[in-house]
Formats: structure tokens, C-alpha cells, sequence
């Protein structure tokens, strides 16, 4: 059973997580489903942008804990994001937790509906947000990192937009991204893909010198035993041991 869906309407190919049984987590399946169908539209010269969407009340849970992908299949999922050589833009009207704030940060341009709730939960369940980190801490607001990283608190997309990890935020998510994939298809595409080297610098420096690193670092905590008890509690549904 296949876990992306693909429309194409003028140019633009939205990719839609198609998992609502397990909230899209991002699964060895997902992932590699995924990146196939990001290759076939950077090959595609009808293709304009990519619209990376979903299916149900959840945008992507994180990481499948029943079947998560290899932290390098991970690592190599979000650079193809940042290296695709078309725009792709989030549209999320849905919650985002964990590995899904990697896919969204790895996105050029993201927009959220007023509906959408957004949480760094790894240190919750024993782990770090380790691989993520490469697109997320370029393209957002340090402090605010600081808590959300550390508490695993929840915010709403008006502060998701506030630091910087969502583009826009509005009631209406297709009203927001209107104008956006309208300047998209009027744009030249080799202009787009220099312009998007340009924005992308900054995070492929990232993945050049940090992904050996925190992809050991990720495999490291996952194995560890916190990891498996946080893992245990979350799927049992109660409190880790560490949980005052």
C-alpha cells in the first residue's frame, strides 16, 4: 500500500502524506516512498514546485517508533528536500511533532492553518533532535529553539510563523499559499533553482559539516535504554519513569 499520493494541477506537484492509520510517521516505507517521488519531479522539467502536503489531522508524527528509517535514509531525505532543484512548499492544516518539523524546515516555503499544533518531542521519549537540527536551526529563531528543544512544549502556527519555522499562517491555508504558488508558475525555471541555491546555502553547510556527526549521535540515543523505555511509555501510552 502506497504512502503518497501525487496530483499535478499547472505545473505544481503536490505530494501528499497518505498514512492517516499511523498519523504519517515517517517509516522505513514513507521514507524511501517519499524520496522516490522527489526524484522523479527534480527530473521532471514540467514540474514548477512541489507542494508537500497530507492526509487527515496530522501532517507527520515523527518517526514510525514501530518501524523508524535509518537516521542516514533520514539525513539524506531532508538534504534531497533542500537540494531539489524545484521550490517545495509545506502546506500543513494539521500537528506537526518531531522528524515532521525536519520535512517542514527543509521545505523552501511553509504555510499553516490556525488549526496546526507544532512540538520538538524528542526529549520526551529519550532522545535528541539530532538530524533535524540541520535544516531547523538555520532557518529559525535561536532562543525560541532553546525552549521548545528543551521543554518539548506545544505552540500554535502563529508562533511557529513568529520564529521562523512556518512562512505564513492564516485561517485559510490555500488562501495563503495562493499568491505564493502563483509567483511560483510565473517564475523562469532556471531562475528558481539558482535563486533557491542562493536561499540554501546556508543550510547544505550545515549538512556538509554536521550529518556524520548527529547521524551517529541519533543512532547512539535511539539504542540507548532511556530511548527504549521513553519509546515503550509513549506507544503504552503513560508517563517515562523520568516524568516527575
Amino acid at each position: 500500500m502506497t504512502s503518497i499520493s501525487r496530483t499535478r494541477v499547472q505545473g505544481i506537484e503536490t505530494l501528499t502524506l497518505d498514512s492517516p492509520d499511523t498519523r504519517n510517521a515517517l517509516s522505513a516505507a514513507l521514507v524511501g516512498e517519499l524520496a522516490d517521488a522527489l526524484s522523479d519531479c527534480g527530473k521532471d522539467t514540467d514540474v514548477r514546485a512541489v507542494v508537500l502536503t497530507h492526509t487527515g489531522t496530522t501532517f507527520c508524527a515523527g518517526a514510525d517508533l514501530r518501524d523508524p528509517p535509518r537516521p542516514d535514509a533520514l539525513v539524506a531525505l531532508l538534504r534531497q528536500i533542500v537540494e531539489l532543484p524545484r521550490p517545495v512548499v509545506a502546506r500543513v492544516t494539521g500537528h506537526v511533532r518531531a522528524g515532521g518539523l525536519g520535512l517542514l524546515a527543509a521545505c523552501d516555503i511553509a504555510a499553516a492553518s490556525h488549526t496546526s499544533s507544532f512540538a520538538f518531542t524528542e526529549v520526551r521519549i529519550g532522545v535528541a533532535p539530532a538530524v533535524i537540527s540541520m535544516p531547523v536551526i538555520p532557518r529559525a529563531d535561536p532562543r525560541a529553539l532553546a525552549r521548545y528543544y528543551l521543554t518539548g512544549e506545544r505552540f500554535d502556527a502563529a508562533e511557529a510563523a513568529r520564529i521562523g519555522l512556518v512562512t505564513a499562517a492564516g485561517e485559510d491555508v490555500d488562501a495563503v499559499l495562493e499568491p505564493v504558488l502563483d509567483g511560483l508558475r510565473r517564475s523562469a525555471p532556471e531562475a528558481l533553482a539558482e535563486t533557491k541555491r542562493l536561499l540554501t546555502a546556508r543550510v547544505l553547510e550545515a549538512f556538509d559539516r554536521d550529518a556524520d556527526r548527529l547521524t551517529a549521535l541519533s543512532a547512539r540515543l535511539f539504542a540507548s535504554p532511556p530511548a527504549r523505555e521513553g519509546m515503550t511509555a509513549f506507544l503504552e501510552r503513560r508517563d517515562p519513569p523520568w516524568a516527575l
